[in-house]
């Protein structure tokens, strides 16, 4: 009889151990980090774009969190992305190409890989960009794997082989992710589309899904920036220049060099952004329909910005406003709503990792080098960044690699290729547009000496 009661009591213990670990697993919140390719500040209603219809991310930023000053530490989709999944600055993770891909040990140090270790499904869709081969991505590392490589197409039209275009194919499979996922795990979905990110092969740049979206700002006039007048192209110096044949005057023509270019070309970014809307739509649904939406963060970005022909350029690389700066929205279920909070503090792509690993209640590694945003999520921001390392070592000719400090009043860029480096100082209190080069100024001697100090602080720092 001991021996029987005995028994009966451990089982009755084990019972309730599986049962107190499946409740805790189910309290953890699944998160869904959607990623945007070359999506600039400005390209959603939300921020004031008047022609742009995004109604579902307007819902997430306006029940959700809004960061008014995020950046990316470095405009170039393969970098950026590797910042992201490791939470490092490109010095540190060391993915300056495309052909570079992470080493075992670094994989194992991604935020998807650590959430995987924790007991989170994992799940990734969409383009990788980290690496071009695709034997070398790492599909056995996850649950769920529908990753490809940066130079997938949008595939629809006669053009391409496959019927469905590419934006509809990653909400697909992004549905099917959510309606294979265990009832009692907590899941992470990485969703890494390509668009609005233009095919560079095809003459039409921008393809959107001609199946849904033709009709969408055909009467729209598509207001041209200021800084879009070529004077500004004329004021960079000749090593930017290399007269004419830089790789971003050669895309700036094939996009934007006619008027009516332009306006088919925008319109044609805005219903890829309007496609990918859509997509997000129904994840959201979805989520509602199988009351996953309850416990599932979901955060949004992009990894870089995007001129639309500003200062003769197109394409991203370089330090201004429109290259560097990006959205971020993290919507969170279970804090009532309030209405949009819109946060002031810098928050950076080396971020995202750490935020999602602090939402999963994951230790964050030493190496790791951006900050969670729960603190300001959570009011507590003091101490917060006040600036950061812009850095472009991207290996492409004609195309000048640079680096230097951004603050929200101040720039200094260095152009790190020529001799001696020539160097910029931008005020963007007196100078948004960042059009006049303060450098040679006596009036900002001593700013341009603290600017430049702090820059060799932030770079030893990250270096090590």
């Amino acid at each position: 009889m001991k021996v029987r009661s005995l028994l009966f009591l451990m089982v009755i213990f084990l019972g309730s151990c599986g049962q107190r670990k499946s409740t805790e697993e189910k309290s953890r919140p699944n998160i869904i980090f959607l990623l945007a390719d070359d999506m600039r500040v400005g390209a959603m209603g939300y921020e004031g774009n008047e022609i742009i219809q995004t109604p579902n991310l307007d819902e997430l930023a306006r029940q959700g969190w809004y960061f008014k000053n995020s950046f990316v530490t470095t405009p170039i989709c393969c970098s950026s992305r590797a910042s992201i999944l490791t939470g490092q600055y490109t010095r540190k993770h060391g993915i300056v190409d495309f052909r570079t891909n992470f080493s075992d040990s670094a994989l194992q140090q991604t935020y998807p890989m650590l959430l995987k270790d924790a007991g989170y499904y994992t799940g990734f869709v969409g383009k990788y960009g980290v690496g071009m081969k695709e034997d070398e991505m790492p599909k056995e590392k996850f649950d769920y794997w529908q990753g490809f490589n940066a130079e997938t197409n949008y595939g629809q039209g006669h053009y391409w082989r496959d019927s469905v275009h590419l934006t509809k194919r990653i909400e697909k499979q992004s549905l099917d992710f959510l309606d294979q996922v265990p009832s009692d795990t907590p899941f992470s979905l990485s969703v890494s589309f390509k668009a609005p990110h233009c095919q560079d092969s095809h003459p039409d740049q921008f393809l959107y899904d001609t199946t849904r979206y033709s009709h969408l700002y055909r009467t729209d006039t598509i207001p041209k920036a200021y800084l879009s007048h070529p004077k500004f192209w004329e004021m960079f110096p000749g090593f930017f220049k290399l007269g004419d044949s830089s790789e971003t005057k050669i895309r700036w023509r094939r996009r934007f060099g006619t008027p009516a270019l332009y306006q088919d070309m925008v319109k044609s970014y805005y219903r890829l952004i309007t496609g990918l809307d859509a997509a997000v739509g129904a994840m959201v649904s979805k989520l509602e329909e199988s009351g996953q939406d309850k416990n599932t963060i979901i955060i949004f970005s992009s990894d870089n910005g995007f001129y639309l022909g500003e200062r003769g350029l197109a394409g991203k690389w370089f330090s201004h406003e429109e290259s560097i700066r990006v959205p971020l929205i993290i919507y969170d279920p279970r804090k009532a709503p309030t209405g949009a909070m819109v946060s002031n503090q810098i928050a950076l792509n080396i971020d995202i990792a750490p935020t999602i690993l602090d939402y999963a209640g994951v230790t964050i590694p030493d190496i790791v080098q951006g900050k969670s945003l729960l603190g300001i999520l959570n009011g507590n921001d003091e101490n917060w960044r006040s600036d950061f390392l812009f850095e472009h070592r991207f290996e492409r000719h004609n195309i000048p690699e640079s680096e230097g400090l951004v603050n929200l009043e101040s720039k200094y860029i260095r152009y790190v290729e020529e001799e001696p480096d020539y160097e910029y100082l931008y005020n963007l209190t007196r100078d948004p547009g960042e059009v006049i080069n303060f450098v040679d100024s006596a009036e900002y001697t001593t700013e341009l000496s603290q600017m430049r100090a702090r820059y060799e602080e932030l770079l030893k720092e990250i270096s090590e």
